[in-house]
């Protein structure tokens, strides 16, 4: 009698970790998708539609889930981290030039001058060697090309019409080296911040500006804290759905094919909410901050010096500004 009952609950035991250890298999891989966006900014709304469509085309296999405000670390944690697979995928923009100068060329002042122009660079195959061909030796894979928008420039000490206007002014810029020797091109006193730094730093006068698109200043909420904004649109930044090489080698061919085939449709996805957000953001931007309009030409001759610079210290860039501005 012992042992028959010993043997049903021998039987029932081994059923039932055969079961858990099933279910425990049958779990979806989670795929973290880190950014320093603020809820309402570009980076939430595409992160989240992107999210959206793959766990709906990988149900029970993929579940991607996003991190916003920088959550899991700023963009320089976030880039090296992903290396290594910590976040899985991240999205950043121009912390890429840290990783490969020629990101830098998406820094050259007004080298972008709409979107359309930037449609046909993201899908240009020769653009797309250049740029991403080399980064998984590195670790990272990009997998889709997506936007932060064109950029403008907030201060609380005087409306920006030309670039001497920047003469002194502390104004914090992302990581990167070309967006700091532009503005310290133009007279500006740039410093690199993390971005959910900066909201207090403008507040507190630890720096007097920022330049960004309207979404992110508007998520940010710096409209709360800056007098002026000045209609630049000094660069146009994409933004890049990267994945760690590392994750990406084990996931089966078809996961992989699903996750890149929605990344690059998203691509027209976030150029048109950018496109939609800009006209929708103005009016809540300015008033409270009083707006004015840049004399772009000033600002494309004073940069000059900066497409010199790039031609002659990144190898291949003055091929590749060259091709990007063949595309406009």
């Amino acid at each position: 009698m012992k042992r028959g009952i010993g043997l049903v609950l021998g039987i029932a035991v081994l059923s039932l970790g055969l079961r858990a250890a099933a279910a425990l298999a049958q779990q979806p891989t989670v795929i973290r998708l880190g950014h320093v966006g603020f809820p309402g900014s570009l980076f939430s709304i595409s992160s989240e539609e992107y999210a959206r469509r793959v766990n709906a085309a990988l149900k029970g296999t993929v579940e991607v889930k996003v991190f916003h405000s920088s959550q899991l670390g700023s963009d320089e944690q976030m880039i090296k981290g992903i290396k290594v697979g910590a976040p899985e995928t991240f999205l950043p923009s121009t912390i890429m030039s840290t990783v490969d100068q020629k990101f830098g060329v998406f820094e050259m002042p007004y080298s972008i001058v709409s979107r359309a122009h930037m449609k046909r660079v993201a899908e240009n195959k020769q653009v797309q060697r250049l740029l991403l061909e080399g980064l998984p030796r590195q670790g990272i894979r990009v997998i889709g090309v997506w936007e932060n928008g064109f950029r403008h420039i907030t201060n609380n000490v005087r409306p920006i019409v030309r670039p001497e206007d920047l003469k002194g002014i502390k104004l914090r810029v992302p990581g990167g080296v070309w967006r700091v020797r532009m503005f310290r091109a133009y007279g500006a006193n740039p410093s690199p911040m993390a971005f959910a730094e900066v909201y207090s730093a403008l507040q507190s006068g630890v720096m007097d500006g920022q330049e960004n698109p309207f979404p992110q200043i508007a998520s940010a909420k710096f409209q709360e804290v800056q007098k002026y904004l000045s209609l630049t649109g000094h660069v146009y930044t994409p933004a890049y759905l990267v994945v760690s090489e590392d994750l990406w080698r084990k996931l089966p061919g078809p996961v992989q094919a699903t996750l890149s085939k929605i990344a690059w449709e998203m691509g027209d996805f976030a150029r048109s909410e950018g496109e939609r957000l800009d006209r929708e953001l103005m009016g809540k931007l300015a008033p409270p901050m009083k707006a004015n309009e840049a004399d772009k030409d000033a600002f494309i001759k004073a940069s000059a010096p900066i497409y010199e610079e790039f031609g002659k210290q990144v190898p291949g860039g003055a091929e590749l500004v060259r091709l990007i501005q063949s595309l406009r």
